[in-house]
């Protein structure tokens, strides 16, 4: 075994990687390594470009701890306004589906402080499945993997009243502009929209309304440049849409309600 590496030792590693904030950094890896070599591999880990959650195998979300393995997209902290406004929408004893739920942080997120619920997560990637499984599960919840509402039960068709879609919405000739941890070590699938990133709404919204309970809400989290058409694309699926947009985490996410 190695001798244990020093903080001041690990944070002169990080900077000198470009890790901005590599005294942060430094600590929380320290606080998860559970042996000095442990470290050691997390740090040069880290110097190498991983994301700081795939190294630590965590992210903090809405004050829980989310597991995190590699290669699956992690949750951005901007998200959690998302499930800020879906808390304050949630019915009694809501049914909650989670699509392209990747970790599954946004439903379990969600749930967490309630009483009684169901919740249905799904992505189509495989390891963000079996990562969501992980999470969701102490929270008596099914991960189904598939593409968007293909892998769920049929019975929820009419039934869901929070639909939290964490849909990937940057435009495929932007993909090469994101930070190289993204770009590189997440899921394409969980990033890249097509050529104005609205492919996969687009699709989502289409189909929203057939599995929406009368007054369920469907959320999803966009850009502002393209906010008018996720709103209209919306309302051509039959739903009434509008958008609430948070100066504290640079987001706007899209709110559309099915009739009641």
């Amino acid at each position: 075994m190695s001798s244990p590496l020093t903080e001041s030792a690990i944070v002169a590693r990080l900077r000198a990687a470009g890790c901005v904030f590599a005294e942060d950094e430094a600590r929380l890896i320290l606080a998860t390594a559970g042996t000095p070599d442990d470290a050691s591999a997390m740090v040069e880990r880290r110097a190498a470009g991983l994301p700081l959650e795939h190294v630590l195998g965590w992210a903090e979300f809405c004050g829980l701890r989310i597991a995190v393995d590699p290669g699956v997209f992690v949750p951005r902290r901007r998200t959690e306004f998302l499930v800020r406004e879906a808390a304050a929408l949630v019915p009694p004893r809501p049914v909650v589906v989670d699509l392209c739920c990747g970790t599954g942080a946004l439903g379990v997120a969600l749930v967490a402080g309630l009483d009684g619920y169901a919740l249905h997560s799904a992505d189509i990637d495989p390891a963000s499945v079996r990562c969501a499984r992980r999470n969701v599960a102490p929270f008596g919840g099914e991960v189904y993997e598939g593409d968007l509402f293909d892998p769920l039960p049929d019975e929820l068709r009419g039934r869901v009243d929070i639909l939290l879609v964490n849909v990937p919405y940057v435009p495929t000739g932007d993909i090469p502009l994101m930070p190289a941890e993204a770009r590189d070590h997440e899921p394409r699938i969980a990033l890249d929209g097509g050529a104005d990133g609205l492919d996969v709404l687009r699709r989502v919204t289409a189909e929203a309304a057939r599995w929406l309970a009368p007054g369920g809400r469907l959320l999803f989290e966009t850009s502002a440049r393209q906010t008018p058409a996720a709103v209209a694309a919306a309302g051509r699926g039959g739903l009434d849409a509008g958008a609430s947009v948070s100066i504290e985490f640079h987001v706007t996410v899209v709110i559309a309600a099915k009739p009641v």
